[in-house]
């Protein structure tokens, strides 16, 4: 992958004032693949303690976003058009990470999927099931 593309999602995340907010990080960035990780702390919590499901959909919309982004030429972003979640299980656990993935990229649509895990410890538990559709825009 072009270092440049690389550098240019890093520097994208870096403007993102909710993934600041929550205390997210890009842990990996690949062609065609971004993760994302957050820890779970209570000021992410809903009322049971378990991670609130718009943190787990916030960065694995971003994760998807960014791995659609990877694809792009330089002088384009990307924006989502529309995102399905399936919530599976509480994310309990020490941190969510979330899995971004592009299963088709056209000119005009990139369908994307992400994977949203809860690891505590060693034991890792799949907690949303994402898919979607990004849209190239020109800067």
């Amino acid at each position: 992958m072009d270092p440049k593309i690389a550098e240019k999602v890093k520097e994208s995340f870096s403007r993102q004032a909710y993934m600041r907010t929550i205390s997210a990080s890009i842990t990996q960035i690949d062609q065609a693949q971004v993760e994302i990780q957050v820890p779970i702390t209570p000021s992410i919590s809903q009322q049971q303690g378990f991670a609130h499901a718009a943190v787990a959909f916030g960065i694995g919309d971003s994760a998807a976003g960014y791995a659609a982004l990877t694809l792009l030429p330089i002088d384009q972003e990307v924006v989502t058009s529309e995102m399905k979640v399936n919530l599976l299980a509480p994310a309990v656990g020490d941190r969510l990470i979330a899995k971004g993935s592009v299963v088709k990229a056209g000119r005009r649509l990139i369908v994307v999927q992400a994977h949203v895990f809860a690891q505590a410890g060693e034991k890792s538990t799949l907690v949303a099931l994402m898919q979607g559709t990004m849209v190239p825009v020109d800067l």
